[in-house]
């Protein structure tokens, strides 16, 4: 089976336990367990727990000298299995790091998931051209 290809822009709202709501369509590719970590841009990635562990296993070969990336990626993960609302917990420190006390947007990146504050959301797409963008990316093909 292949897995579910994330894609798309959500916006769900943090209760007052620190519990978000994953989108609907992707809750069964998530049953199974997430893995929450700082990202880059002050946003969150959530893996599904299978995508994480490839990951992390890639992350371990790294050298010594990455040993400030392994942080980044180990050190601030948190697991958890949704609940039967499809809710998982994101601990304190990584809702001040994303800046999310409410409002939250979730956007699909292929094999995971991230969260950001709506304002830096917005800030991040405002800043992007997509001219530029496609310059970029015609090296690769694409």
């Amino acid at each position: 089976m292949r897995p579910t290809m994330f894609i798309g822009t959500f916006s769900h709202t943090l209760d007052d336990k620190g519990r978000l709501t994953l989108p609907a369509k992707f809750r069964e590719e998530l049953a199974a367990g997430v893995v929450v970590t700082k990202g880059i841009d002050h946003c969150l990635f959530v893996y599904p727990r299978s995508v994480f562990e490839a990951r992390a296993e890639r992350m371990a070969q790294l050298p010594l000298a990455e040993r400030n990336a392994q942080r980044h990626f180990f050190a601030n993960a948190s697991d958890d299995i949704p609940d039967r609302q499809g809710r998982v917990h994101i601990p304190q420190h990584l809702r001040e790091y994303a800046g999310l006390d409410g409002e939250a947007i979730i956007t699909g990146l292929f094999d995971h998931l991230e969260i950001w504050h709506p304002e830096r959301w917005a800030a991040f797409n405002a800043q992007e051209d997509p001219e530029a963008l496609a310059e970029r990316l015609r090296p690769y093909g694409i």
